[in-house]
């Protein structure tokens, strides 16, 4: 059993961070005004300078070279293939964005229509990263 080839890791992880940042900006076009309209009730504004997209691509990496991380990590025991990033995707869905919704809900911060919606976007999100930065990995 080898380690995980680092460079091919490196790589994957940006190719699904882009794929992450792009899937979350298309669909951001799909709940933005509702998003603002939640963020007004609660007395908050969106500032969508230089320094939110900055973070949104820092975001999409990290997420994505972790996706990445854990495809590779899975490949020995799953088998190398779309099978096992889609695993790896929604296992990872399920252990953080579907949690940091959940306490959206619990606090009652978003309409549920809302976190629904970016709870589909998101785990489509993930699959979609997970079958491209898998398909960029090779041990």
């Amino acid at each position: 059993m080898g380690g995980i080839n680092v460079g091919r890791w490196l790589a994957g992880g940006v190719v699904a961070g882009i794929v992450i940042w792009l899937i979350e900006g298309a669909g951001s076009v799909l709940y933005m005004s509702e998003m603002e309209t939640a963020l007004e009730a609660l007395g908050k504004k969106m500032d969508m300078g230089a320094g939110t997209w900055v973070m949104g691509a820092v975001m999409s990496l990290i997420l994505g070279l972790t996706l990445v991380f854990f495809y590779a990590a899975a490949r020995p025991r799953f088998g190398a293939g779309p099978r096992t990033a889609v695993i790896v995707a929604v296992a990872l869905w399920l252990g953080s964005p579907l949690l940091s919704l959940l306490g959206y809900a619990m606090l009652d911060f978003f309409p549920r229509g809302l976190l629904v919606t970016w709870g589909v976007v998101g785990l489509v999100e993930l699959i979609l990263a997970g079958l491209a930065g898998g398909w960029v990995y090779r041990e």
